[in-house]
This record gives C-alpha cells, sequence and structure tokens, in this order.
C-alpha cells in the first residue's frame, strides 16, 4: 500500500516558483517584456527542451551564476500557465477562450511537454469542435507546420474529405505546408474529381515558384523541371489513382430515426408539414409517409456559427431546407431552396425559381405555422458574393443571416422583414426585424425511393 500526498507536493512546488530567493534561471517573454524566474533542476527535469537550452555552451550564467533563456514569441499569460504545469502540475482553464487553449498547445509543444499537449489536443477536439471548423483554415495551417498533432490532423483530414472546398478554395491555399497536401492526397476518400485535384496541385506547385513566367508558353525544360521538383512528394499520391481504381465515394447515411433524433429544433411533425410545402400538397403528411430524407449537412453547435462555414458546407447543394432557432422566443423560422447555393459569384447573384418558401413553424407559444412562397421569382434566392461571405448567411429574399461578428449567435444582424416584399407574407409578429439566433440547421432532401 502506498499513500500519496500529490496535492501538498504540487503546492509546495508552487511557493518553490514563487520563491523569488534562489532561483538560478531567468526566462524573458513577450519581445522581452516579461521575465520569470525559475529552477534549472525543475526545468530540465520537466521539459527536454529546456533541458537543451540550459546545456548550451552559448548560454553562460551572469556573475550571480543565473542563466537567461529568451523565447519573444511566447506571451506572458501563456508562460505562467506554462510554468504553472511545470512545477504543479496544474492548468488553470476557467474562463479561458478557445483560442487561447489551442495556443497554450502549441507553446506546450514549442516545449515538449508532452503529456500537456496531448491533453489539450484531445479537448479541444472533445469539447471546442465548433471553434476548430469556424477557424477552419487557420487551425490546418498550424498543425501542418508541426510534427505532431495527429489526432487534430486526423481530425481536419476527416472533415476536408467531405469538403475539400475548405481547403482548396482557401485564400490561402498556396501557402500550406507539403506535408498537409501530401496527407489530403494519401486519402483514396477524398470528395473531388482527379481532374481538379491535379489542378489544385500544380497551382500550389506553381506558387512554391515565384520565378516562373506566368505565361507557360514562355517555360522552358528547366521551368518544367522546377515545377517537377516542387511537385515530386504530391505526384505518386496522384499518379495512382491513374493505375488504381477512382478514389471511393462516400455515402452519408442518416441514423435510424427511432434511434436518434434527426433534428436537435424541429420535430418530425415539421418534417412532415414542410415536406407537404414542397410538394403542393393541400394537407400534411403523416409522420409514417414523409417523402424526403432530411439529411443533416450542417448543425451550427457541431461546425459553427460562422457564416463561411454556411457556404463552405453548402455550395453546390441543392433542395435545402435552413432551420433557425430564434434566440429569446419559441420561433423556428426557415426557408427551402431548389436551387444549389453557389460560393463561387465575385458579385452577389440572384436566383429565380417558383418553387422556394420562407415559414415559421407552429412551436410552444406560435400556435400556427405560416408559409410564405415566393412571389418576386426573380429575387428568390441570393448568392452572396466571395468577399461578404465572411457575414452573410444564406439569403431568402425577405430573410437572411448575418453577423458582423462572424458568428450568428453573438449579434442580432439576423434579419426577416417585417411585412412581405420579396415572398408573400411577413412570418414574425415582433416588433424588430433583426434577431440572434441559439442554434441552427440545413437539411438536404432526397426523395426516397420506393
Amino acid at each position: 500500500m502506498s499513500l500519496k500526498f500529490f496535492d501538498k507536493l504540487s503546492q509546495n512546488l508552487i511557493e518553490l516558483l514563487n520563491d523569488k530567493n534562489d532561483y538560478n534561471v531567468i526566462i524573458e517573454v513577450e519581445n522581452n517584456e516579461k521575465s520569470f524566474t525559475a529552477h534549472s533542476n525543475v526545468l530540465k527535469f520537466r521539459s527536454s527542451y529546456f533541458r537543451r537550452e540550459l546545456e548550451k555552451e552559448n548560454i553562460q550564467p551572469n556573475e550571480n551564476n543565473i542563466k537567461t533563456i529568451i523565447k519573444s514569441n511566447i506571451s506572458t499569460q501563456i508562460f505562467n500557465v506554462i510554468l504553472q504545469y511545470i512545477y504543479g502540475g496544474i492548468v488553470d482553464l476557467e474562463n479561458c477562450e478557445t483560442r487561447f487553449i489551442f495556443d497554450l498547445m502549441l507553446a506546450a509543444d514549442e516545449f515538449e511537454l508532452e503529456e500537456l499537449t496531448n491533453k489539450l489536443e484531445t479537448l479541444l477536439i472533445e469539447t471546442k469542435g465548433s471553434w476548430l471548423r469556424t477557424h477552419f483554415s487557420f487551425i490546418y495551417h498550424f498543425i501542418f507546420s508541426r510534427n505532431d498533432f495527429k489526432k487534430l490532423k486526423n481530425f481536419c483530414n476527416d472533415i476536408i474529405v467531405k469538403y475539400p472546398s475548405l481547403i482548396f478554395d482557401s485564400s490561402d491555399f498556396t501557402s500550406f505546408e507539403e506535408s498537409a497536401i501530401v496527407s489530403l492526397l494519401e486519402r483514396d476518400d477524398l470528395q473531388i474529381e482527379e481532374i481538379k485535384i491535379w489542378d489544385y496541385v500544380i497551382k500550389w506547385g506553381i506558387a512554391r515558384n515565384p520565378d516562373l513566367p506566368t505565361d507557360v508558353e514562355e517555360w522552358t525544360n528547366e521551368n518544367f523541371f522546377s515545377l517537377k521538383t516542387s511537385l515530386q512528394q504530391c505526384l505518386p499520391h496522384i499518379l495512382k489513382s491513374v493505375i488504381l481504381p477512382p478514389r471511393t465515394t462516400l455515402i452519408t447515411e442518416l441514423p435510424p430515426r427511432a434511434k436518434e433524433p434527426f433534428s436537435t429544433i424541429i420535430s418530425e411533425e415539421h418534417a412532415a408539414e414542410i415536406s407537404a410545402w414542397i410538394d403542393r400538397e393541400t394537407s400534411n403528411y403523416a409522420t409514417t409517409n414523409i417523402p424526403y430524407d432530411f439529411q443533416l449537412i450542417l448543425l451550427g453547435t457541431r461546425d459553427g456559427f460562422a457564416p463561411q462555414t454556411f457556404w463552405n458546407i453548402c455550395n453546390g447543394h441543392s433542395n435545402t431546407v435552413v432551420i433557425v432557432r430564434v434566440k429569446g422566443t419559441d420561433e423556428i423560422i426557415g426557408g427551402y431552396n431548389p436551387l444549389a447555393w453557389d460560393n463561387t459569384h465575385l458579385d452577389d447573384k440572384w436566383m429565380g425559381t417558383k418553387d422556394s418558401f420562407i415559414f415559421s413553424l407552429k412551436n410552444g407559444n406560435i400556435q400556427n405555422s405560416i408559409l410564405s412562397r415566393v412571389k418576386d421569382i426573380n429575387f428568390a434566392i441570393l448568392n452572396i458574393r466571395k468577399n461578404d461571405q465572411n457575414k452573410y448567411g444564406p439569403y431568402f429574399g425577405d430573410f437572411r443571416m448575418y453577423s458582423d461578428k462572424s458568428n450568428f449567435t453573438l449579434d442580432y444582424g439576423c434579419f426577416c422583414r417585417k411585412s412581405g416584399y420579396y415572398y408573400e407574407k411577413k412570418l414574425r409578429s415582433s416588433l424588430s426585424e433583426k434577431f440572434s439566433i441559439i442554434n441552427y440547421e440545413v437539411f438536404k432532401l432526397v426523395r426516397k425511393t420506393i
């Protein structure tokens, strides 16, 4: 039997950290604006990084036998947490922003604190998935500049195989590390045509060679060889698809409804009602006879509330229903778009259709559903230009989702017109046209086969 007294040990070591009378190391952080004191033996036995640094010949002690280590790129707040972990094994993340946790993970990796790095990586994946998806390109860029973070890399690649435009169409695609590109090409389930993969990879390779002539007709053999050299790690993973069978296509299947609700916002009665509106039936379908599968392609609490996320995930999808839960009320409002959302336009582009509609659903204090069909068919759906997709989400003429803060839940930017203009009826009795949301979903509707 062994008795363990870790709490007291941790407390005493924290007291040692705070004792300014017996240190022999100074660490300067944040552009040398802040310094911390520490003890070489503790640092060396807790971190292989500090062991190497303290044993370097170019770090010599001063006249008081104190060595100084400079880490200008680390913030004061981050390094304070790092030291608390090194000495006391305690990391207090109460009220910490997710970005702080991410930066702390990067710092822990830099200081080769494997235990802390792995714990934070798992924490981000299991509890901060929404934030990771919202800042996807930023996250992807960082983790592939390091050799570690295998779990995060797998997390990201599992998303990209379904939504490759998140990376391939991102503004900083050409700046990604080679390891990031190769890790994608290694996947056989990447949901993109091989010819497009070729185009993207060549674009990436050309960006790695800024001295290449802009006109391919002017390229020399040396220019082509330079491009080939840049792509030497990528080419085998593209060429294999010419010899081997094509990449597999993922088939997303909904779990049985009896086991798991298909929606966190609407019921099957709502789904039956929306289906009847689509088919222009005069009465609702029975819940046992709904002719459409409601396939969830976007969930705010899972995928994030950034407007850009909507355009990244829903691009190319037609026959979609957007469902919004309004903050502070029982309202559930939404819209149906029979056409494909398109995130490629450089200017706003209206789409015409006679089959779209917006709606409010019966729920709680909302005693009756409201169906509002499009009346100005030339202004049914608006595909937002690329430069504004960081603020605007789905746009149904009289109903749109918008956020100045790039998060639909953080402001009151979503909008529903008081009176029907492009559509027949108003949906809300509220005096305000603007509102915030607590969640939203986008479903792709697929007609069931008999």
